[in-house]
């Protein structure tokens, strides 16, 4: 008899498990996807053209918050738990909810949910969100260009709208965000690479995916999302992995960050120029605790803001990264460190004027704090995003994003953009590892 089978997943990870291990397999009956983290998908189906020939009605996705009473209605054999930046403690809660109502629950390895390339590999990953991968991919194309390959990115994926339209999507210039009706988030990740003069892909199917990015790359990255594992491998493969000596501790404490550090040929330990002295002891500690055979590169990721002028003796609001702050747990962020860098008079707090969707993530995430978390999950959240920002009554906005949000959303004070990039500190270097490609 075929197994009953649930995924609990956030709309990335879960839908790659299923595409390559369950979709075409007789042994499995995927009775359901439950969601949590990402506001809006909880409501849809994973669509019959995507699901394949054994569900040509789709697959329902439910709230997380109803697995235990989906496993005991539909006699439930199975859940995989499929999504990212967990700690373990958080993980195994979960497994003793689900064996309690009766069914067997199962992570899955890098055996059953890898694709091949037939490319070489550079995997960037890393132990938490906000560690810092997306500098690092930057130096890893920088590095990769300057011998003259054709360098294609592929990036974890993020699809929260029609998910068969975004089957496989393609990012090389900047119109191509709007052609794709991208998130906040999604820009965030693609914008950067579109700027450099590089092509990105994402999207659902992976498998498709992948087949067309080989077409034009001589290397393949891979653009890891929070702190979840390859997609891909191959048989000429280096893996990167970056962690954070500002959450000590995390990189072995974190699901499935452990095992990106068990995975790791390269560990980037990042931010050394902000983090105390025994932080990033503990932490190389740790790593070799894990993987002995590791190359260690120490790296700080230094700030550059367009109008530091903005933040001296005002008070500012800022605005960080989503994703560190909410799925990340960071306190915070770039944002933080230059406006104490600058000599700000204090930073204000924006929950007061918080409004919709905004006024939710702050009561879905109260550790925020002070910070005002980019979201951009939909457009509404976008628009709440500027009206809560409008609301406050402050001198200037920090802008701590990816991306300048001033090219989104109209802000009715003074803003300044803040920037970071890696840089390397000492021997080896990314473009030191990188010599065999």
């Amino acid at each position: 008899m075929k197994r009953r089978v649930i995924i609990m997943g956030a709309a990335g990870r879960d839908f790659h498990n299923f595409n390559v291990f369950f979709r075409d397999n007789d042994s499995y009956d995927v009775i359901a996807f439950t969601a949590t983290q990402i506001p809006g998908i909880d409501d849809k189906k994973y669509p019959a053209e995507l699901a394949g020939k054994l569900y040509p009605n789709g697959i329902a996705i439910h709230p997380e918050s109803e697995v235990v009473t989906l496993i005991k209605e539909n006699n439930i054999d199975l859940v995989v738990f499929a999504y990212s930046d967990q700690p373990h403690e958080v993980v195994m809660n979960k497994g003793a909810m689900v064996n309690a109502a009766g069914a067997d629950f199962m992570m899955m390895g890098t055996k059953n949910t890898m694709v091949k390339t037939t490319k070489p590999l550079v995997t960037v990953c890393a132990a938490r969100t906000g560690c810092g991968k997306s500098q690092t991919t930057r130096a890893v194309i920088k590095a990769l260009k300057a011998k003259n390959l054709k360098v294609v990115s592929i990036r974890h994926p993020m699809p929260y709208g029609n998910l068969v339209a975004q089957k496989v999507q393609r990012f090389a210039e900047l119109a191509d965000l709007e052609k794709h009706n991208c998130t906040v988030e999604e820009m965030e990740e693609y914008e950067p690479h579109i700027m450099m003069g590089s092509v990105i892909y994402a999207g659902v199917d992976y498998e498709a995916i992948v087949r067309e990015a080989e077409k034009e790359a001589d290397v393949i990255i891979w653009d890891g999302g929070n702190n979840d594992t390859p997609f891909y491998c191959s048989d000429k493969q280096i893996n990167i992995v970056v962690v954070d000596p500002h959450r000590p501790g995390d990189e072995i404490s974190y699901y499935p960050g452990e095992t990106n550090l068990h995975l790791a040929d390269v560990v980037v330990i990042n931010k050394i120029d902000s983090a105390d002295l025994e932080d990033i002891q503990e932490v190389r500690n740790n790593v070799r605790m894990i993987n002995k055979n590791a190359q260690i590169i120490e790296a700080a990721s230094p700030l550059f803001v367009d109008h530091p002028e903005m933040i001296t003796g005002k008070n500012v609001l800022v605005v960080e990264d989503g994703p560190t702050l909410t799925h990340g747990e960071m306190t915070y962020g770039a944002g933080v460190i230059a406006a104490e860098k600058y000599g700000c008079e204090d930073l204000v707090d924006p929950r007061e004027w918080a409004i919709g969707e905004m006024k939710e993530t702050f009561d879905n995430y109260p550790e925020i704090g002070i910070l005002l978390p980019a979201m951009g999950y939909s457009a509404q959240q976008i628009k709440d995003m500027e009206t809560t920002i409008n609301n406050v009554e402050c001198d200037a906005v920090v802008i701590a994003t990816p991306i300048d949000l001033r090219r989104i959303i109209k802000i009715n004070k003074p803003a300044c953009q803040v920037q970071y990039e890696l840089q390397e500190i000492g021997r080896p270097t990314i473009a030191d590892v990188l010599k065999s490609f």
